[in-house]
């Protein structure tokens, strides 16, 4: 038997971004969004209301960040998503967030986030508060990265949101491995 729970938007895991944008006058600025996720091969679609402080320097510069928060960031990552960049102009600076300009798009990486989507804003609509970027580079601290080189996030502990609960989790073990381990059922 199931239990039903009516229209919510609860999916597991769900991830937790950061997006972070230059204002007018290059002060980063950055929000925790919980709705997203890859719509296309280079595209991230966002629901973000347009009163975000985040939303007005996206739409002003056109290209934004999305980094991955991490369990050893999780009470500044919790923060910037509970106060606006509107009435706290330095809460980049309380979270304790340092920033470095992104090689490919007008807008800041957060050091303290190991990885991140670099990305151009293809549109917003701010009706559905959906936004959609190209992702133009992903980028990762060498310390998220395993010995050939790739990413490795059980050295960085991605969290997700478990909307349920409204707590943060950490991503588990690997219990299978994708592309391959379905081929036993094709034979």
């Amino acid at each position: 038997m199931r239990k039903n729970f009516g229209s919510k938007p609860w999916t597991y895991p769900q991830p937790v971004f950061i997006l972070a944008a230059y204002d007018e006058n290059g002060v980063p600025n950055a929000m925790n969004a919980a709705w997203g996720g890859i719509s296309d091969d280079k595209e991230i679609s966002l629901c973000i209301s347009a009163g975000h402080k985040t939303t007005a320097n996206i739409l002003a510069k056109g290209a934004f960040t999305i980094s991955m928060a991490t369990a050893s960031q999780v009470v500044a990552c919790d923060y910037v998503g509970m106060v606006s960049g509107h009435t706290v102009p330095n809460k980049m600076e309380k979270a304790g967030f340092h920033t470095t300009p992104s090689q490919f798009v007008d807008a800041p990486l957060i050091d303290e986030l190991p990885m991140a989507l670099e990305c151009r804003l293809i549109q917003y609509d701010p009706s559905s508060g959906r936004l959609v970027g190209e992702i133009v580079n992903v980028s990762a601290s060498e310390s998220a990265l395993d010995e050939n080189g790739e990413i490795d996030p059980t050295k960085w502990q991605p969290i997700t949101f478990d909307p349920v609960h409204n707590v943060y989790r950490t991503l588990g073990d690997v219990v299978g491995h994708a592309f391959r381990d379905g081929q036993k059922l094709k034979e």
